[in-house]
């Protein structure tokens, strides 16, 4: 069974600080935050939690925080 944020993957989106923060916290330049996010999720997450108001999803290298709500990426980093 799919997860819901892979369901609902093109509600995903962040506000113009959140993907400030992305790009700062992965040390990515020169991408769409949204775009990398999404890719994340669907090819290279392995863990999918919800704790409270938020989606935690991860790998061994990154971890995304998603309010589960609204979809808004709220922030990104590496482990």
């Amino acid at each position: 069974m799919r997860h819901e944020i892979i369901k609902n993957i093109d509600l995903l989106h962040t506000t113009k600080l959140g993907e400030q923060r992305i790009l700062k916290n992965l040390c990515l330049q020169d991408v769409d935050a949204i775009e990398w996010c999404k890719e994340f999720i669907k090819v290279k997450a392995t863990n999918f939690n919800r704790l409270g108001k938020n989606f935690y999803v991860e790998n061994e290298l990154y971890t995304l925080t998603i309010h589960a709500r609204s979809y808004t990426i709220i922030t990104a980093h590496k482990k």
